[in-house]
Formats: structure tokens, C-alpha cells, sequence
């Protein structure tokens, strides 16, 4: 969904082509850094003209990672993997969705991750990569999580409540962990700290274990202005395993 799952609905989302400094938050282009992250489209364009609904990872020449709550009632979907995308002249590759069917937005364990299988291997990207089981729990509050995605660029607010700038245009920042739980992962994404991190249509998205290719967990949710916290699926669960096993052969 363009959006991450919190409760927006009752307040004015907007989007904008005007040109912003910020992104992903406090963040900046990605151009080719991370070429294996891209973007779930929308099956017809926003009223702004933008396309892309969530963001995802290649981690098989044909697999295509994000989360289950962005399904948009289509068994058919596109990906890109234009680091700012032209729907007149973008390249696409279609595939097959597939979610967890234990998806049930429970806090203690969604099992909010989904799959598209692409038709045709993807080329000239080499996949990023899964965290081994359980690695995770390595992880320290300070470490660096690295967020990619092509959500909305900054937030300003009006007089009408916050707006919400979109771009076509594919985003890193980097945040710090600020917890770890069985099922999620929370990073400080506040620029006061120097820290940035997710938006809306960054959900599905990866964020990486510092400057790595290793997928720590996708992006699900965080606060209505996207400056706190960014919080993450993990990967390296029984759950997220259970499931992508199927589809990918896991470290």
C-alpha cells in the first residue's frame, strides 16, 4: 500500500511534485548504490502521477521481497528497479504475488511479508542477501541500519495537517537500533540524532545491517510524520524463514 499501516486515514495526506532537500527522511539519492531495491507499482498511477505503491528487494534473480500488507488485490504485479522511475520509459518485470497466509497484523508476530515471483530472471543485479538464523540477536542499540526505498520524501505541515512529497525517485538513509524484540526490529530515524529512516510507500522495503547487502528487515510501519521510528520486520525469525524457504534457498 502506498502507505505504511498506522492509523492515517483521519488526517490529510497530500502529494507533491515540488522539489525537496530531504528523503526516504533525511536521507538523500540512492542513484545506483543499491541497485537490487526496488519498487512495487501501483496498478494505475496516484492523482500526483506517481507509481510507486511500496518499495522491495531482489534477494533470487526471481524473487522479489516486500511485505504482505501491501497486496493490491492482484494475483499480477509489476516491479521496477529504476532508481527514478519513468512510467512512459521505466523498465518493468512482471511476476506472481504471493503472501504469508498467516498475515494477520497481530503485534506480537504479523508475519506481514510477501513475494512476487518474477516471470524472467532479473539481469545485471546481483540479489541482496537473508541474515542467517537468529543472527540478529547480535545486534546493539547505536548500530547503523541502512533504509532504502522510494516513499515519500519529507513531510511538511499545513494548515490542512501533513503533507507527503513522493518522487519516483529511489532513497537511502541510515538510522540506529533502538530495540530488538522476537519479531521486530525499532531504529531511531530522528534528525535531530543525525538519523533518518522511513516513509509512507517505503513499506516492504529493506534496511540493511550497516553498509551491507544483508537484509536485517523490511520495513512495516512507524509514526504518522516519519521523524521517530522506523520498525521493521525481521528476516532471520522462524516466521520470516518459514516462508521465504519456499521460494529461495536461505543462508
Amino acid at each position: 500500500m502506498r502507505k505504511l499501516i498506522i492509523a492515517a486515514s483521519a488526517f490529510v495526506v497530500a502529494a507533491s511534485s515540488t522539489a525537496v532537500a530531504l528523503a526516504i527522511t533525511n536521507g538523500g539519492p540512492d542513484g545506483n548504490d543499491h541497485p537490487w531495491v526496488g519498487a512495487l507499482l501501483a496498478p494505475h498511477a496516484f492523482s500526483d502521477g506517481t507509481w510507486e505503491e511500496c518499495s522491495g528487494t531482489l534477494i533470487s534473480p526471481t524473487v522479489f521481497l516486500t511485505a504482505a500488507h501491501c497486496d493490491e488485490g492482484e494475483a499480477r504485479v509489476a516491479v521496477t528497479f529504476e532508481s527514478s522511475y519513468d512510467s512512459a520509459t521505466g523498465k518493468t518485470y512482471w511476476g506472481t504475488w504471493h503472501a504469508d497466509p498467516l498475515y494477520n497484523q497481530a503485534q506480537s508476530d504479523p508475519h506481514d511479508i510477501a513475494v512476487v515471483v518474477l516471470d524472467k530472471a532479473v539481469k545485471g543485479i546481483a540479489p541482496a542477501r537473508l541474515p542467517k538464523a537468529g543472527s540478529l540477536e547480535a545486534l546493539r542499540v547505536g548500530d547503523p541500519i541502512t533504509s532504502v526505498g522510494y516513499g515519500a520524501q519529507s513531510v511538511t505541515m499545513g494548515a490542512g495537517g501533513a503533507n507527503f512529497h513522493y518522487a519516483d525517485v529511489r532513497y537511502f538513509a541510515t538510522g540506529s537500533v533502538n530495540s530488538l524484540n522476537a519479531a521486530w526490529i525499532r531504529a531511531s530515524m530522528n534528525p535531530a540524532t543525525g538519523d533518518g529512516g522511513t516513509c509512507y510507500g517505503d513499506s516492504g522495503g529493506p534496511n540493511f545491517l550497516g553498509d551491507t547487502n544483508i537484509v536485517a528487515g523490511t520495513t512495516i510501519t512507524g509514526d504518522f510524520v516519519c521523524r521517530a521510528t522506523n520498525v521493521d520486520y525481521r528476516m532471520d525469525t522462524e516466521s520470516a524463514r518459514s516462508f521465504l524457504k519456499t521460494y529461495v534457498a536461505l543462508p
